[in-house]
This record gives C-alpha cells, sequence and structure tokens, in this order.
C-alpha cells in the first residue's frame, strides 16, 4: 500500500496547490473557474477525444464490465436515496444525496490518475465508467428532479435531457471519438501530436481545479456529508466489486480498474448540479471536501488491494 500511497500522492499534492493557491486567494475564484473551463473544454475533451479515437469499440465497451458497474453504481445510489427517504427528504433532495454517494470524480480525477496508475489498458475501461455515470445517473436525477417539481414527464423534459448530453463536452468528445475510431481511419500523426499537447495539460490543469474549487466548499451539516462520504468511499467500490467479482465477474485487470474508479471520492459537477437547482449545495460540498480529503488514504488502500489480485492466482 506504501508504493501505491508514494504514486497517489503527486496527484494529491497537485490537488493540495491548487487549494492552497486559492484559499490564500493568490489565485483568485475568476482564475480558478477560468482555468476549470480550460480543462473541461479544452484539455480533458481533447483527451478524451484522442484517447476514444484510438481504441477500438470492443476496447471500450465490454457487457459484463458495464453490467458489474451500473449494478453495484445502481444499488449504492438506491441505497443514498433510502437513507434520504427514512430521514423525511423529498425526490429532488434526495436525488442529489444519492448522486453524492455513487458519482465519483471520474472526469477530472480518474481518468489521469488511474491511467498513469494501472497503465494505458485502463483507459478503454474509464472512459466506459464515465459514460455510465453521465449518460445514466446524471440523466436520471434531471429526470427526477425535474419530473418532481413539474408533477410530470413529458417530451419537454426528455427534449431538455437529450440536449443537456449534447451540451457536454466529455460525452460530445467520447462519441466524436468513437465515430473517428469506427469510421476506421486513423488519426492524422499532426492531428494526435495536437491532441496529446492539449491533453496532456488536463492532468495538472484538472488536479490544481480540484483543489481551487475545494478552497470555497464549507464544511456544513457534517454528520450526513460523513455518511455520503462513507457510502462513496466505502460502499460504492464494495458493491462494484461484488458486481465484477461475484455477479458479472470479468477478468481481474478490469475489475481492478472499476473498483478503483468507484473508490474515487464525490464528483465537482455534482456541487453544480446542486446549484443549478438550488437543493442542498451546503451539503454536496461538505461531501466533496471530506470525500477528497479522507480518499488521499482509501484510494490507495482500494488501488493496493485490487492490484495485488491481478497476479493472484
Amino acid at each position: 500500500m506504501l508504493d501505491i500511497f508514494l504514486k497517489t500522492l503527486p496527484f494529491f499534492g497537485l490537488i493540495g496547490l491548487g487549494y492552497g493557491a486559492a484559499k490564500s486567494r493568490f489565485f483568485s475564484e475568476e482564475a480558478s473557474a477560468a482555468l476549470t473551463k480550460f480543462v473541461f473544454f479544452f484539455a480533458l475533451s481533447a483527451m478524451l477525444f484522442r484517447f476514444s479515437a484510438n481504441l477500438r469499440f470492443d476496447e471500450i465497451f465490454e457487457p459484463r464490465l458495464a453490467s458489474a458497474y451500473l449494478w453495484g453504481t445502481a444499488v449504492t445510489w438506491g441505497l443514498g436515496m433510502a437513507v434520504a427517504f427514512l430521514r423525511g427528504l423529498d425526490v429532488p433532495t434526495a436525488s442529489i444525496e444519492a448522486q453524492c454517494a455513487a458519482i465519483g470524480n471520474t472526469g477530472f480525477l480518474g481518468v489521469p490518475m488511474l491511467a498513469l496508475l494501472l497503465g494505458q489498458e485502463a483507459v478503454g475501461p474509464i472512459i466506459l465508467i464515465l459514460s455510465i455515470d453521465l449518460i445514466v445517473f446524471s440523466s436520471l436525477l434531471t429526470l427526477l428532479v425535474t419530473g418532481a417539481r413539474e408533477g410530470h414527464m413529458g417530451l419537454g423534459i426528455l427534449w431538455k435531457l437529450l440536449l443537456g448530453l449534447l451540451k457536454n463536452p466529455m460525452i460530445v468528445s467520447i462519441g466524436l471519438g468513437l465515430a473517428v475510431s469506427a469510421s476506421g481511419v486513423p488519426v492524422p500523426e499532426a492531428a494526435n501530436s495536437f491532441l496529446t499537447t492539449l491533453g496532456n495539460a488536463a492532468t495538472p490543469g484538472a488536479l490544481f481545479a480540484i483543489g481551487a474549487s475545494l478552497a470555497s466548499k464549507s464544511a456544513e451539516r457534517i454528520q450526513i456529508a460523513a455518511w455520503l462520504s462513507f457510502a462513496k468511499l466505502v460502499l460504492h467500490p464494495l458493491f462494484v466489486g461484488l458486481g465484477v467479482y461475484v455477479f458479472f465477474p470479468v477478468d481481474a485487470y478490469r475489475a481492478a480498474v472499476a473498483v478503483s474508479a468507484a473508490a474515487l471520492p464525490v464528483a465537482g459537477n455534482v456541487f453544480i448540479l446542486a446549484q443549478h437547482y438550488g437543493i442542498a449545495p451546503q451539503r454536496v460540498s461538505a461531501s466533496i471536501l471530506i470525500s477528497t480529503t479522507v480518499s488521499i488514504l482509501t484510494v490507495s488502500a482500494v488501488i493496493a488491494t485490487v492490484t495485488g489480485w491481478i497476479g493472484a492466482p
């Protein structure tokens, strides 16, 4: 575990650097927002497009892995909803808490970190996991919140949902990359070089941006945030582990990637959704702050455990 911890430490060090820069006001909120926008729309999108365009579809989509991850995430998501309902919360608030419990920071943290720690072969499964998070569970959140507020499910809601997906640069970049891959036309060397150079900015930029965003997060509603962080860091990888090792067994390497991805802290885009809908932004903020801090230790422990099983008989 110590070896894995030392390998993950530079990633969290960059997060800490961003946090310090923003907390000291050396890096303003406007600068943090601009950096996040650059990473989201340009650097990370270039990285995802290049990965998708240079992979075959079967290297990304593996039905058993998709089923296993979908099962484990759905169980965690449902548990988050159930606990919220037991506390008497309404559907929109319960949905936001479920999102905290089950959706990790796969885009900004998982893609760059796991690809380097676990090797380039991890890219395909990571893209699959990211796609499931964005298409299935973000869409489910939108449907539940909008349906609860409007009192019905209509074509208008589905149209807004589709437009939202089409406006997400991560979805668009993955989709375009897969289209290029399916065409069989190789990406020109000059284009690949451009995308590699731009995509290389995603790792330091995304990690610094995560840290800078944490500086504005508050640690209110600690008990709820602690529960949601526990669900994300412990229960989510546990249920995904049951999926990939027991119910829908896949090879040890892909299983390790899926469980490692499930161990990531609460995704930053959950806070964006909470702010957009005006639903419990404080508890989401605290969940991101606590889960990211604690994940310095838990992510290393999970990765060390599952990678140890890769070579096991």
